[in-house]
């Protein structure tokens, strides 16, 4: 199994205010979308509930709560992380969408990270990527800056491995 990290990030790892996210830049949905379909997401329970439409079509979907008893329609539930990692041990990919505590837990144990840096500060972000020692990852790709017209933010994807 390879686990992979997908987020996007402010210039200071902000990642999300509250329960939701820092912005929605439609092309960065657009790859989130192509880079999950087919795989498993992995993800905390409020990453889940912040979802508008529930558990995401066409991936397997695995909620990771404190909370016994917990159930959500289309999801596998599990009460830890290493349940969730037995879970998923012959999954191909796994990627790790969420939240903060659940990137801090897995980032020890990925393998990938697809980020989207945004070229921006936002000072109400209240949740955090860990991060990143840039001696322990290689960039295998780079793409951007790009503009998004609805949020005239600017932003720049960069795929990295563990080295």
């Amino acid at each position: 199994m390879t686990l992979a990290m997908i987020v996007a990030i402010d210039q200071k790892n902000g990642i999300g205010v509250g329960d939701d996210q820092l912005a929605y830049i439609s092309a960065d949905l657009k790859r989130f979308k192509a880079l999950t379909t087919g795989h498993t997401i992995l993800m905390g329970r409020k990453t889940f509930e912040a979802l508008p439409k529930g558990a995401l079509p066409n991936r397997r979907n695995v909620v990771i709560t404190r909370q016994t008893g917990y159930e959500a329609k289309g999801t596998d539930v599990v009460n830890s992380l290493d349940d969730a990692l037995k879970l998923c041990k012959d999954d191909e990919k796994v990627f790790v969408i969420g939240g903060g505590e659940i990137y801090k837990t897995f980032l020890p144990d990925t393998q990938a990270l697809y980020l989207t840096r945004i070229e921006h500060t936002f000072e109400e972000a209240t949740v955090f990527f860990p991060e990143i020692n840039m001696d322990e990852w290689s960039i295998v790709k780079e793409e951007g800056p790009f503009m998004d017209e609805k949020t005239q933010l600017s932003y720049s994807y960069q795929d990295l491995t563990r080295r």
